[in-house]
């Protein structure tokens, strides 16, 4: 009789434990106050990043996350907008992790910010590793070095602006310059294992453009696509960025190559500036909030050679310049992390060149450790030619140079037309690395310059 009251008692007190596992934990909204949702209840259950799902007056029930704490109240930013919800709505804790499933099976998917699809293709398998959303670089020791050219199929940046596999590079460039156009020649041309594509706040229209006219049924077979549109919360854009780097590391992980590109990194330190105002951060230059450049490099690390025995990721990314300022602070700031930029330039455009690359301005830092000492003769002799002429530029235009003045400046003006056309490309034309150099030392009449080429 001992025996089965024992039982009894374990079996009540199993019950009581499965429903606690059941229970949730729940708080009630206490203020609603433009993007913040204030949370009381819960506050000594949260945490920063901690998830939570408000249920609103219309049956909706909206995903949100901790941002921050004020006293007693916790601060919630929703990643959907706050339409009927109000004072004394209740607020669950949920289980959900920071983290994303990749699996090899998106290649060729187009996901959101939550790694879920929106190409109507079907269900997204998951994969068996959790990979987190903030994920740590690995550590500097123990990363491979950066070497071995990437052949992103555009003469400009082939030759005078060479990259790496592993190098991270940023194409900064003010609005209408060419910076999409170039971005989506980079995809369709660039040999890599796998590319991963962020489009992070920008044009809903622009996704299908990008899909279907620049990258193409066979580019996306090698490309997973992740997309947070400008019309989507702040949370959205920042998590979107944050899911392109963790699904271009599970890649590496798996030994690949990985080119990862994402437009644009001035989205995410918008979507996190507003973040921290809203938290009630302090503005800094031009309403930045300390945060936005606390989050700026832990992004930006992640892009990189990855440890002994994994493959990498070459990151290029995207900057918007404000006003065609090329110091302003998000500017200023993503060109101090990464290792080179490529200048788009508004006046060489407003003349028709496309890709309106400033080859003056542009820099890589893996140059000229990457190439033969012929390659560098070459291209610094064309940096030389083009510098020269540029000087005299307003001169020659004018009229006031007479020729035979100058023997160099003569040499300016006779290869100036022949190397604009070198770096003007259409966009459906591509050109290997070989075939860039080979180009190039014909046009200087060197031919021979190009036997390293290979």
């Amino acid at each position: 009789m001992q025996y089965e009251g024992f039982q009894d008692r374990v079996l009540h007190a199993q019950t009581e434990v499965n429903a606690l596992k059941n229970a949730r934990l729940s708080g009630q909204v206490c203020f609603v106050q433009g993007l913040l949702v204030g949370c009381e209840g819960l506050e000594r259950f949260l945490s920063i990043g901690s998830q939570c799902q408000i249920h609103g007056r219309d049956g909706r029930r909206i995903h949100a996350e901790v941002v921050g704490f004020r006293e007693d109240v916790a601060l919630l930013m929703p990643f959907a907008d706050l339409v009927g919800v109000g004072i004394g709505n209740r607020i669950e804790l949920m289980e959900t992790e920071s983290v994303v499933r990749p699996d090899e099976r998106w290649l060729g998917r187009v996901i959101n910010a939550f790694g879920e699809p929106v190409d109507g293709k079907g269900p997204l398998p998951g994969g068996n590793i959790a990979y987190p959303l903030r994920n740590t670089p690995p550590l500097a020791h123990a990363r491979n070095k950066v070497e071995g050219k990437i052949d992103l199929g555009v003469r400009a940046l082939n030759t005078f602006v060479t990259c790496c596999s592993g190098q991270r590079m940023g194409i900064f460039a003010g609005s209408g310059v060419g910076k999409s156009i170039l971005l989506s020649m980079i995809t369709r041309f660039s040999r890599a294992d796998v590319k991963v594509i962020g489009l992070i706040g920008e044009r809903g229209r622009e996704l299908q453009e990008f899909i279907s006219d620049h990258l193409g049924e066979e580019g996306l077979k090698q490309a997973v696509v992740i997309v947070s549109t400008s019309d989507e919360s702040a949370l959205m854009r920042r998590q979107a960025a944050y899911v392109t780097l963790s699904v271009a590391e599970y890649f590496r992980d798996k030994g690949n190559n990985v080119l990862c590109l994402m437009d644009s990194v001035t989205r995410f330190a918008m979507a996190q500036r507003e973040i921290g105002l809203s938290a009630g951060e302090p503005p800094t230059t031009k309403g930045y909030t300390p945060t936005v450049f606390v989050e700026l490099p832990r992004l930006l690390e992640r892009a990189g050679p990855g440890s002994r025995g994994k493959g990498s990721i070459t990151g290029l990314f995207t900057v918007l310049v404000e006003g065609d300022d090329h110091n302003e602070p998000i500017s200023d700031a993503v060109r101090g992390i990464l290792d080179g930029h490529i200048v788009l330039d508004r006046l060489i455009a407003e003349r028709g060149r496309y890709p309106a690359v400033n080859i003056l301005r542009s820099v890589s830092r893996m140059m000229p450790g990457c190439n033969t000492s012929e390659q560098n003769e070459l291209v610094t002799r064309a940096r030389r030619l083009l510098s020269t002429y540029e000087n005299m530029a307003d001169v020659i235009r004018l009229g006031a140079y007479r020729k035979g003045s100058d023997p160099v400046i003569d040499q300016a003006i006779h290869y100036y037309d022949r190397l604009e056309q070198f770096l003007s490309q259409d966009i459906e034309e591509s050109t290997s690395l070989e075939a860039c150099y080979q180009s190039l030392a014909e046009i200087l009449g060197s031919v021979e310059s190009a036997a390293g080429a290979g």
